[in-house]
């Protein structure tokens, strides 16, 4: 298939600080050009159209209901920085939850700080190292709604294998992903009664990356998604990880052993717990297709009929698979990556699609991975 490639889908406006975050708002910054933000743009197949004008309220009532709360702005901020420090909270939503203590904690231990999981005096100056503000103002370029999306997203894997891609359902859930976020909390961040579409400027989460000079063969042609999920590409580099199932957090060490980043991630089920034990994750897939067999889902009939659905990152799996030693075991993404650490999977670690390319681009194919209760 002809690969289509969409550039300089975003050019920052002006930064923009959250008044009442971390730090006192700054002045405006200047404008400034951004990398493209280029991105594999092979579509699927439905029916639903080029993505028109149209409000967030508008496009939000498109998409699956998320749960949502009041954004609290220094917890907000914080988030911001702990993404970008390399110790995920998930979803950056501005609540307080399991996650983000995760993330608080990690982050203190690699900083030889007290492990609270509280945003304590110590971890907030620390944090401030990064003087990035939480969030930046962005336009739209039309660049980046060039291919369709599924607009009507199919519920059965029979209807799913019919598409060509499991794409976004709309623009809005797009770009709510690529800046880590949801797309409650772009609605929440901006006015919902104002058009969101192409040259709009709308008010994100700032994980725009120190660098996007992305080396490797490993990542091969799928540069431009690791592009599009604000991965940096000047993070440490890891040797191998631990995945800690009663804590649902997986750390990053480094090649002396020094923690560099953590990870929520959600670890399995009662029905498929996960495989406890030494491990290798061996090769990584971009992309991939998923091979859909209801006789290794518990919660599925036997009856069904096994099938090939399509890549894309509202497919099972996400934009990539790190395949483990044990088979049918992988590290892999989600379509909903609002629910990491708070829901349950079928054995796998799951992790949301910016994370899993995080983690891909940390670390060698052949690392270990450490399985423990």
């Amino acid at each position: 298939m002809p690969r289509t490639e969409i550039v300089s889908a975003f050019s920052i406006a002006m930064a923009l600080a959250v008044g009442g975050a971390l730090v006192a708002p700054s002045q405006d910054a200047e404008a400034a050009a951004a990398p493209g933000n280029a991105m594999d743009n092979r579509q699927a197949s439905s029916s639903s159209g080029q993505p028109g004008e149209g409000t967030l309220r508008q496009r939000i009532n498109q998409l699956p209901a998320e749960k949502t709360g009041e954004i609290d702005r220094n917890i907000f901020h914080a988030q911001v920085l702990l993404d970008a420090a390399g110790f995920s909270p998930g979803v950056i939503d501005g609540m307080d939850g399991d996650n983000f203590t995760k993330a608080l904690r990690g982050f203190q231990e690699a900083n030889d700080l007290d492990v609270t999981g509280e945003l304590d005096d110590a971890t907030r100056t620390a944090l401030l190292r990064d003087q990035r503000e939480p969030t930046k103002q962005l336009r739209i370029d039309s660049s980046i709604v060039d291919g369709n999306f599924v607009r009507d997203f199919p519920d059965s894997a029979e209807e799913q294998a019919e598409l060509e891609r499991l794409n976004y359902r709309n623009l809005l859930e797009e770009v709510a992903e690529r800046f880590h976020t949801t797309p409650g909390v772009v609605m929440s961040l901006n006015d919902p009664t104002e058009p969101f579409g192409i040259g709009s400027v709308v008010t994100l989460p700032n994980v725009l990356p120190a660098s996007r000079d992305y080396e490797g063969a490993k990542i091969g042609e799928y540069r431009d998604w690791f592009n599009a999920m604000n991965v940096n590409a000047t993070g440490k580099k890891g040797e191998r990880i631990l995945v800690d199932e009663s804590e649902g957090v997986l750390e990053v060490y480094d090649a002396e052993d020094a923690l560099i980043a953590t990870f929520p991630v959600t670890t399995g089920s009662e029905n498929d717990p996960l495989p406890i034990g030494d491990w290798e994750v061996t090769t990584y897939a971009f992309l991939p297709p998923f091979s859909y067999q209801p006789d290794l889902f518990w919660d599925v009939p036997d009856s069904e009929e096994e099938q090939m659905l399509p890549p894309g990152p509202n497919g099972p799996v996400g934009i990539a698979w790190l395949d483990l030693t044990k088979e049918n075991y992988g590290l892999h993404g989600t379509s909903e990556p609002q629910t990491i650490g708070y829901a349950q999977s079928h054995g796998c670690l799951r992790l949301t699609n910016w994370d899993v390319l995080k983690l891909a681009y940390m670390l060698e194919p052949g690392f270990a991975a450490e399985f423990v209760e």
